[in-house]
Protein backbone atom coordinates (compact mmCIF):
# COMPACT_ATOMS: atom_id res chain seq x y z
CA UNK A 1 0.00 0.00 0.00
CA UNK A 2 0.85 3.61 -0.26
CA UNK A 3 -0.66 6.83 -0.16
CA UNK A 4 0.87 9.27 -2.90
CA UNK A 5 0.82 13.16 -2.27
CA UNK A 6 0.14 15.32 -5.48
CA UNK A 7 3.26 16.90 -6.74
CA UNK A 8 3.00 20.47 -7.58
CA UNK A 9 5.72 22.98 -8.63
CA UNK A 10 6.50 25.00 -5.49
CA UNK A 11 9.00 27.29 -4.46
CA UNK A 12 12.30 25.34 -2.00
CA UNK A 13 10.52 27.06 1.23
CA UNK A 14 6.94 26.68 0.29
CA UNK A 15 7.29 22.74 -0.65
CA UNK A 16 9.44 22.41 2.66
CA UNK A 17 6.76 24.35 4.47
CA UNK A 18 4.20 21.50 2.74
CA UNK A 19 5.82 18.52 3.63
CA UNK A 20 6.24 19.48 6.85
CA UNK A 21 2.68 20.02 7.13
CA UNK A 22 1.30 16.97 5.73
CA UNK A 23 3.59 15.31 7.98
CA UNK A 24 2.16 17.17 11.00
CA UNK A 25 -1.44 17.27 10.15
CA UNK A 26 -1.52 13.76 8.72
CA UNK A 27 1.12 11.54 10.25
CA UNK A 28 1.81 9.97 7.17
CA UNK A 29 4.63 8.45 5.96
CA UNK A 30 5.78 8.85 1.74
CA UNK A 31 7.14 5.06 1.20
CA UNK A 32 5.69 1.93 -0.38
CA UNK A 33 5.40 -0.20 2.90
CA UNK A 34 3.63 -3.12 3.83
CA UNK A 35 2.68 -1.97 7.17
CA UNK A 36 -0.53 0.51 7.76
CA UNK A 37 0.37 3.75 9.34
CA UNK A 38 -2.07 5.82 10.92
CA UNK A 39 -3.04 9.59 10.69
CA UNK A 40 -2.88 11.26 13.47
CA UNK A 41 -5.43 13.89 13.39
CA UNK A 42 -8.01 13.66 10.88
CA UNK A 43 -9.33 11.01 8.52
CA UNK A 44 -10.77 10.98 5.01
CA UNK A 45 -13.85 12.17 4.80
CA UNK A 46 -14.78 12.29 0.75
CA UNK A 47 -13.35 8.92 -0.35
CA UNK A 48 -13.79 7.81 -4.04
CA UNK A 49 -13.48 3.90 -4.36
CA UNK A 50 -12.29 2.69 -7.84
CA UNK A 51 -13.01 -0.89 -7.10
CA UNK A 52 -16.07 -3.01 -6.03
CA UNK A 53 -13.84 -4.69 -3.48
CA UNK A 54 -12.75 -1.41 -2.10
CA UNK A 55 -16.06 -0.01 -1.80
CA UNK A 56 -17.67 -3.10 0.08
CA UNK A 57 -14.49 -2.88 1.93
CA UNK A 58 -15.61 0.80 2.97
CA UNK A 59 -19.21 0.00 3.96
CA UNK A 60 -18.52 -2.97 6.06
CA UNK A 61 -16.19 -0.58 7.86
CA UNK A 62 -18.88 1.86 8.56
CA UNK A 63 -17.29 4.38 6.09
CA UNK A 64 -20.38 4.13 3.63
CA UNK A 65 -21.39 7.43 4.58
CA UNK A 66 -17.55 8.81 3.95
CA UNK A 67 -18.13 7.60 0.03
CA UNK A 68 -19.12 10.15 -2.61
CA UNK A 69 -17.77 8.28 -5.63
CA UNK A 70 -17.80 4.77 -7.00
CA UNK A 71 -17.51 2.77 -10.28
CA UNK A 72 -20.42 1.67 -11.99
CA UNK A 73 -19.13 -1.41 -11.24
CA UNK A 74 -20.16 -1.11 -7.27
CA UNK A 75 -23.21 -2.47 -6.66
CA UNK A 76 -23.04 -3.30 -3.01
CA UNK A 77 -24.36 -3.13 -0.62
CA UNK A 78 -27.59 -1.22 -2.07
CA UNK A 79 -26.44 2.08 -0.47
CA UNK A 80 -24.44 2.25 -3.58
CA UNK A 81 -27.01 2.79 -5.89
CA UNK A 82 -27.56 6.66 -4.58
CA UNK A 83 -23.71 7.17 -5.01
CA UNK A 84 -21.77 9.20 -7.90
CA UNK A 85 -20.63 7.45 -10.28
CA UNK A 86 -17.36 8.70 -12.02
CA UNK A 87 -17.02 5.91 -14.80
CA UNK A 88 -15.37 2.39 -14.33
CA UNK A 89 -11.99 0.60 -14.33
CA UNK A 90 -9.91 2.23 -16.62
CA UNK A 91 -12.54 4.70 -18.43
CA UNK A 92 -13.16 7.39 -15.02
CA UNK A 93 -14.82 10.66 -15.90
CA UNK A 94 -11.75 12.63 -14.11
CA UNK A 95 -13.95 16.24 -14.75
CA UNK A 96 -16.59 14.20 -12.54
CA UNK A 97 -14.05 13.05 -9.88
CA UNK A 98 -12.67 16.50 -9.66
CA UNK A 99 -16.22 18.01 -9.21
CA UNK A 100 -16.29 15.71 -6.39
CA UNK A 101 -13.71 17.60 -4.56
CA UNK A 102 -12.61 14.00 -2.74
CA UNK A 103 -9.99 14.22 0.34
CA UNK A 104 -8.86 10.44 -0.90
CA UNK A 105 -9.47 8.36 -4.08
CA UNK A 106 -8.69 4.29 -3.14
CA UNK A 107 -6.86 2.97 -6.50
CA UNK A 108 -5.82 -0.34 -7.54
CA UNK A 109 -2.21 -0.94 -8.13
CA UNK A 110 -3.13 -1.98 -11.96
CA UNK A 111 -4.84 1.46 -11.69
CA UNK A 112 -1.24 3.06 -13.51
CA UNK A 113 -2.44 4.89 -15.91
CA UNK A 114 -5.54 6.34 -13.76
CA UNK A 115 -2.92 7.17 -10.56
CA UNK A 116 -0.69 9.52 -13.19
CA UNK A 117 -3.71 11.59 -14.17
CA UNK A 118 -5.24 11.54 -10.75
CA UNK A 119 -1.21 12.76 -9.50
CA UNK A 120 -1.71 15.30 -12.04
CA UNK A 121 -4.88 16.94 -11.05
CA UNK A 122 -3.16 17.22 -7.24
CA UNK A 123 -5.64 14.26 -5.74
CA UNK A 124 -4.20 12.30 -2.92
CA UNK A 125 -4.14 8.75 -3.59
CA UNK A 126 -4.52 5.57 -1.87
CA UNK A 127 -2.91 2.20 -3.56
CA UNK A 128 -3.99 -1.17 -2.23
CA UNK A 129 -3.85 -4.44 -3.78
CA UNK A 130 -6.22 -7.43 -4.34
CA UNK A 131 -4.55 -10.39 -5.58
CA UNK A 132 -4.32 -12.41 -2.79
CA UNK A 133 -6.29 -13.53 0.24
CA UNK A 134 -3.18 -11.32 2.62
CA UNK A 135 -3.86 -8.63 0.17
CA UNK A 136 -7.33 -8.29 0.86
CA UNK A 137 -7.00 -8.81 4.36
CA UNK A 138 -4.20 -5.49 4.18
CA UNK A 139 -6.15 -3.38 2.96
CA UNK A 140 -8.98 -3.76 4.90
CA UNK A 141 -6.35 -2.86 7.69
CA UNK A 142 -5.04 -0.34 5.89
CA UNK A 143 -8.20 1.92 4.79
CA UNK A 144 -9.48 1.29 8.76
CA UNK A 145 -6.48 3.05 9.66
CA UNK A 146 -5.97 5.44 7.72
CA UNK A 147 -10.20 6.19 7.96
CA UNK A 148 -10.89 5.81 11.46
CA UNK A 149 -12.44 2.61 11.65
CA UNK A 150 -8.78 0.59 12.89
CA UNK A 151 -11.32 -1.43 15.74
CA UNK A 152 -13.86 -2.49 12.90
CA UNK A 153 -11.32 -3.65 11.05
CA UNK A 154 -9.67 -5.52 13.60
CA UNK A 155 -12.77 -7.14 14.10
CA UNK A 156 -13.66 -7.60 10.78
CA UNK A 157 -10.22 -10.00 9.99
CA UNK A 158 -10.23 -11.91 13.05
CA UNK A 159 -14.18 -12.67 12.02
CA UNK A 160 -12.94 -13.88 8.64
CA UNK A 161 -9.41 -15.36 9.58
CA UNK A 162 -12.05 -17.75 12.41
CA UNK A 163 -14.20 -18.81 9.30
CA UNK A 164 -10.87 -19.58 7.56
CA UNK A 165 -9.20 -21.69 10.16
CA UNK A 166 -12.99 -23.71 10.50
CA UNK A 167 -12.86 -24.37 6.92
CA UNK A 168 -9.13 -25.46 6.72
CA UNK A 169 -9.58 -27.56 10.02
CA UNK A 170 -12.18 -30.02 7.94
CA UNK A 171 -10.20 -30.27 4.68
CA UNK A 172 -6.86 -30.75 5.43
CA UNK A 173 -7.25 -34.22 5.81
CA UNK A 174 -9.75 -34.59 3.25
CA UNK A 175 -8.99 -36.41 -0.66
CA UNK A 176 -8.12 -33.41 -2.97
CA UNK A 177 -10.41 -33.49 -6.47
CA UNK A 178 -8.46 -31.81 -9.09
CA UNK A 179 -10.69 -28.12 -9.92
CA UNK A 180 -10.92 -26.33 -12.85
CA UNK A 181 -12.14 -22.77 -11.85
CA UNK A 182 -13.43 -21.08 -14.98
CA UNK A 183 -14.22 -17.09 -14.41
CA UNK A 184 -14.53 -16.11 -18.21
CA UNK A 185 -16.02 -17.78 -21.09
CA UNK A 186 -18.81 -17.04 -23.62
CA UNK A 187 -21.88 -18.67 -21.92
CA UNK A 188 -25.04 -19.31 -23.55
CA UNK A 189 -23.19 -19.56 -26.88
CA UNK A 190 -22.20 -23.45 -26.89
CA UNK A 191 -18.70 -21.88 -27.33
CA UNK A 192 -15.29 -23.10 -25.95
CA UNK A 193 -12.96 -21.70 -27.53
CA UNK A 194 -11.86 -19.38 -25.10
CA UNK A 195 -11.80 -20.26 -21.38
CA UNK A 196 -9.75 -18.34 -18.90
CA UNK A 197 -9.30 -20.33 -15.95
CA UNK A 198 -7.20 -19.80 -12.57
CA UNK A 199 -4.13 -20.10 -12.76
CA UNK A 200 -1.53 -20.47 -9.76
CA UNK A 201 -0.74 -18.26 -7.07
CA UNK A 202 -3.36 -15.76 -6.99
CA UNK A 203 -6.97 -15.37 -5.14
CA UNK A 204 -9.09 -18.05 -6.77
CA UNK A 205 -5.81 -20.94 -6.01
CA UNK A 206 -5.29 -20.16 -2.93
CA UNK A 207 -9.27 -20.44 -2.13
CA UNK A 208 -9.11 -23.87 -4.41
CA UNK A 209 -6.28 -25.49 -1.81
CA UNK A 210 -7.78 -23.81 1.40
CA UNK A 211 -11.63 -25.67 0.35
CA UNK A 212 -10.11 -28.66 0.15
CA UNK A 213 -9.12 -29.23 -3.72
CA UNK A 214 -6.55 -29.06 -6.34
CA UNK A 215 -6.37 -26.33 -8.34
CA UNK A 216 -5.37 -28.29 -12.21
CA UNK A 217 -4.05 -25.44 -14.00
CA UNK A 218 -0.48 -25.46 -13.38
CA UNK A 219 0.11 -22.19 -15.02
CA UNK A 220 2.56 -19.42 -12.98
CA UNK A 221 3.48 -16.79 -14.67
CA UNK A 222 0.38 -15.92 -16.29
CA UNK A 223 -2.81 -15.28 -13.80
CA UNK A 224 -5.52 -16.37 -15.79
CA UNK A 225 -4.71 -18.47 -19.01
CA UNK A 226 -7.16 -19.28 -21.74
CA UNK A 227 -7.63 -22.72 -22.77
CA UNK A 228 -9.51 -24.26 -25.34
CA UNK A 229 -11.95 -27.07 -25.02
CA UNK A 230 -9.29 -29.61 -26.05
CA UNK A 231 -7.22 -28.16 -23.17
CA UNK A 232 -10.17 -28.67 -21.07
CA UNK A 233 -10.26 -32.44 -22.31
CA UNK A 234 -6.54 -33.10 -21.74
CA UNK A 235 -6.56 -31.49 -17.78
CA UNK A 236 -9.78 -33.46 -17.10
CA UNK A 237 -10.46 -32.17 -13.90
CA UNK A 238 -12.94 -34.01 -11.23
CA UNK A 239 -14.92 -30.72 -10.56
CA UNK A 240 -15.66 -27.41 -12.58
CA UNK A 241 -16.47 -24.27 -11.43
CA UNK A 242 -17.91 -22.11 -13.86
CA UNK A 243 -18.06 -18.40 -12.38
CA UNK A 244 -20.97 -16.32 -14.32
CA UNK A 245 -22.10 -13.76 -11.67
CA UNK A 246 -24.29 -11.65 -14.33
CA UNK A 247 -25.76 -14.87 -15.69
CA UNK A 248 -29.62 -13.70 -14.85
CA UNK A 249 -29.27 -10.44 -16.13
CA UNK A 250 -28.16 -12.26 -19.61
CA UNK A 251 -30.96 -14.17 -19.49
CA UNK A 252 -29.53 -17.83 -18.94
CA UNK A 253 -30.97 -20.31 -17.34
CA UNK A 254 -28.73 -22.30 -14.72
CA UNK A 255 -29.40 -25.63 -16.35
CA UNK A 256 -28.55 -24.70 -19.65
CA UNK A 257 -25.29 -23.07 -18.67
CA UNK A 258 -24.40 -26.78 -16.76
CA UNK A 259 -26.15 -28.39 -19.88
CA UNK A 260 -23.17 -26.91 -22.38
CA UNK A 261 -20.66 -28.41 -20.75
CA UNK A 262 -22.33 -31.80 -21.87
CA UNK A 263 -20.57 -31.49 -25.35
CA UNK A 264 -17.22 -33.11 -23.11
CA UNK A 265 -18.88 -36.22 -21.74
CA UNK A 266 -15.84 -37.69 -21.26
CA UNK A 267 -14.51 -35.28 -18.77
CA UNK A 268 -14.78 -36.85 -14.89
CA UNK A 269 -16.63 -33.42 -14.01
CA UNK A 270 -19.15 -33.94 -16.49
CA UNK A 271 -19.70 -37.92 -16.49
CA UNK A 272 -19.97 -37.53 -12.24
CA UNK A 273 -22.50 -34.50 -12.66
CA UNK A 274 -20.11 -32.09 -11.03
CA UNK A 275 -20.56 -28.76 -12.99
CA UNK A 276 -21.32 -25.87 -10.81
CA UNK A 277 -22.44 -22.58 -10.97
CA UNK A 278 -21.68 -19.54 -9.28
CA UNK A 279 -24.09 -16.71 -9.66
CA UNK A 280 -23.63 -14.60 -6.81
CA UNK A 281 -22.13 -11.53 -7.69
CA UNK A 282 -19.35 -11.45 -4.74
CA UNK A 283 -17.82 -14.59 -6.44
CA UNK A 284 -16.59 -12.02 -8.98
CA UNK A 285 -15.15 -9.69 -6.24
CA UNK A 286 -12.08 -10.20 -4.33
CA UNK A 287 -13.18 -8.17 -1.16
CA UNK A 288 -14.08 -8.76 2.27
CA UNK A 289 -17.31 -11.17 1.24
CA UNK A 290 -14.59 -13.94 -0.43
CA UNK A 291 -15.34 -15.31 2.29
CA UNK A 292 -18.82 -16.41 1.63
CA UNK A 293 -17.10 -17.64 -1.89
CA UNK A 294 -14.72 -19.81 0.18
CA UNK A 295 -17.41 -21.44 2.28
CA UNK A 296 -19.29 -22.20 -0.84
CA UNK A 297 -16.50 -23.62 -2.48
CA UNK A 298 -15.60 -25.55 0.34
CA UNK A 299 -19.28 -26.92 0.72
CA UNK A 300 -19.19 -27.62 -3.28
CA UNK A 301 -15.62 -29.71 -3.40
CA UNK A 302 -16.34 -31.56 -0.63
CA UNK A 303 -20.21 -32.26 0.17
CA UNK A 304 -19.67 -35.44 2.06
CA UNK A 305 -18.87 -33.19 5.10
CA UNK A 306 -21.85 -32.17 7.27
CA UNK A 307 -21.55 -28.50 6.96
CA UNK A 308 -22.77 -26.06 9.68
Amino acid sequence: MKIIIPKKKYGFLLKTLLILQIFLFWGILIKDSTEAQKPSVSHYKRIISMSPGVTETLFALGLGDNVVGITRYCTYPIETAKITKVGGFYDPSYETIVSLKPDLVILLASHKAIQKNLEKLGLKIMIVENDKIEDIFNSIRTIGNFCGAEEKASEMLENIKKRIRVIKNITVRLSKPKIMLSVDRNAGTQLFSEVYVAGKNIFYDKLITLAGGENICSTRNIRYPVISGEGIIRLNPDVIIDIIPDYKKKGLKLKNIIDEWNRFPSIEAVKNKRVYVFGDNFTAIPGPRFILTLETLAKTIHPEVQWK
